[in-house]
Formats: structure tokens, sequence, C-alpha cells
């Protein structure tokens, strides 16, 4: 296991369409699952007018902030729509890892890629 990473909990922790939170020093991190399982790790906060993600709506790959219905996508933290893009608003990622049903998560300070 890389050191790097802490141990947040299990996959089942985490409700299916749903998300669980992290509290940091320097952020607070919403875990999300997806229907199909997949685990992603996003800063709890839309580049909106930082309503709470954790709070929102899973759908797809995606969350809908419960504010003013900005789409985020929980791979790359872009906002869908014309305020996405390149250059467009986005959310911080983090990497996580998933070994023998535990969430790994990695919320340090560093460019990321989703891993699991």
């Amino acid at each position: 296991m890389n050191t790097d990473f802490i141990d947040i909990g299990t996959v089942e922790d985490v409700p299916v369409r749903g998300s669980r939170l992290v509290k940091t020093p320097d952020v607070t991190i919403a875990i999300f699952k997806t229907m199909e399982g997949q685990i992603f790790a996003i800063e709890d906060k839309c580049p909106h007018l930082s309503g709470p993600l954790s709070q929102g709506i899973v759908h797809g790959n995606r969350v809908t902030c419960p504010l003013h219905n900005l789409v985020i996508d929980l791979a790359n933290g872009q906002a869908d729509g014309p305020d996405g893009g390149p250059n467009g608003r986005c959310v911080k990622t983090f990497p996580t890892e998933i070994v023998d049903g535990r969430i790994l998560l990695k919320p340090f300070d560093v460019p990321s890629e989703k891993v699991a």
C-alpha cells in the first residue's frame, strides 16, 4: 500500500448514488459512489457559490449542485455546459484506490487523477 494514501473506510460505508465526507485541516472532501459502484473523491465545494456537492444528486459519473444545478464531472472535476471546459470552472479531485474493499484516499495538495 502506498503510504501517501489514508484508509477512510469501506466501500459499503458510502451509499450508492450518495456520499460521505472526509474533513482535513485544509479541505472537506466528498466521497461519492456511483450506481455502478465506482468511487470518486472531489472537494465538497461547488465552484459557483460554494454549495455542498455532497448534498447533490449523483447521476452517472456526475453530481448536480443542490444550490443552482451546476453539473460536475466526478472523474475530472470539470463543470458541464458553458462554464466548463479546459478554462472553465472546476472542482479539485483526489486520487483513490480500492484495496480489499477499503477506500484509500490521497488527500494531499498534489496534482491528481482518479485511480480507482
